[in-house]
């Protein structure tokens, strides 16, 4: 089958913005595919990309190939998934297999509805242990009800056949058979297409997997029964401390943090500032603001006043005025505190 022919071969790809998935669409357009890309973003991307990270960079490469990108964000369903997922957690609270499951359950549903005749990826066998090995692999394809139909470019001449080239719609001899971690191979590739070595990363990273982020994303399920894509946003910035189970205090460690701070407080939220001293914006979050569990002769605002004080720079061993600040209203207040104790914070610190 040549390019002509298969010009009229719909495909839909699934689009990283990194090196892999990259490689992948341009070897698929080259071979003369009809290519619609799919670009998948959760609230835990962590994209090492500079500029604006992987979801512009897809979305740039669709407009230097000319093809249409349809962007999926997974949010809320992805976080009830990450409750308690069906295969369980890699070394942080990644649930990949269940991820990868997920977006191809969606990726299918994309396939139908543009009537393309296969997804393909920049999957490479054996490159992530949790969902590129072959067993995962065929796992993965079956549980999303893609068995056949996913073509992986990259290690395409390693894996069995898929239905598309039992069908004649894929050539063996046009796939390439990487595999393995080493992004040596990509790397030589992404060269002779001309790429920018610039982009040679990998599509960037996913929070889930940092021993920190994970041990703030465990704190924040254990707390709520309902958990929204802006709270695990909130996680991403400053120093986190459970100061009851309803309540967090969220203390910003630069201009650029207070900042994001002040714009990303909800309905309810009061922030603490010390008055007359360099210091944070700190972020009383959460539906109680009254007495802290086990401990009804404090208060949560009485508590960031005191770790307000510990970052700023004001005298750590007497009492400071602190403001209470209600985000859109004039009717604010202040009480005097001094900075909490180092033992006191540690015990609350996420």
């Amino acid at each position: 089958m040549n390019a002509t022919e298969r010009n009229g071969i719909k495909t839909l790809g699934l689009l990283s913005g990194g090196l892999d998935s990259t490689i992948a669409v341009k070897l698929m357009l080259r071979l003369g595919y009809d290519v619609t890309v799919l670009n998948f973003m959760s609230p835990f991307c962590n994209c090492t990309k500079k500029h604006d990270g992987c979801k512009s960079a897809a979305h740039q490469l669709a407009g230097e190939l000319g093809i249409e990108i349809k962007a999926v964000f997974m949010g809320e369903e992805y976080i009830d998934m990450l409750r308690a997922p069906k295969h369980g957690y890699g070394k942080g609270i990644n649930p990949c297999l269940d991820c990868r499951i997920m977006m191809f359950k969606q990726a299918k549903k994309a396939m139908e509805e543009i009537g393309a005749k296969f997804i393909f990826t920049g999957e490479v066998l054996s490159q992530r242990p949790m969902s590129q090995m072959r067993n995962r692999l065929h796992q993965i394809e079956n549980e999303s009800g893609l068995k056949g139909l996913i073509v992986r470019p990259l290690s395409a001449a390693l894996l069995e056949p898929t239905t598309p080239e039992k069908m004649g719609w894929i050539d063996r001899n046009e796939m390439l058979s990487i595999s393995g971690r080493s992004r040596k191979p990509q790397i030589e590739i992404g060269r002779e297409m001309g790429m920018d070595e610039e982009n040679f990363c990998s599509s960037g990273g996913c929070l889930l997997t940092d021993g920190h982020f994970a041990g703030r994303m465990r704190d924040l399920l254990s707390h709520t029964e309902k958990t929204s894509v802006a709270q695990t946003r909130l996680l991403r910035v400053g120093r986190h401390f459970r100061v009851s189970d309803n309540c967090k205090v969220i203390v910003g460690r630069n201009e650029a943090e207070n900042e994001k701070l002040e714009k990303m407080a909800a309905a309810g939220d009061l922030f603490v500032r010390v008055r007359d001293f360099k210091g944070p914006m700190v972020l009383i979050s959460g539906s109680e603001h009254g007495p802290t569990a086990g401990d009804g002769s404090k208060n949560a605002a009485a508590l960031a006043a005191g770790i307000a004080v510990r970052y700023s720079d004001a005298p750590k061993d007497e009492d400071v005025e602190v403001e209470v600040i209600t985000p859109g209203s004039a009717a604010n207040s202040s009480l005097f505190s001094r900075a909490i104790s180092e033992s006191q914070i540690e015990g609350m610190r996420v």
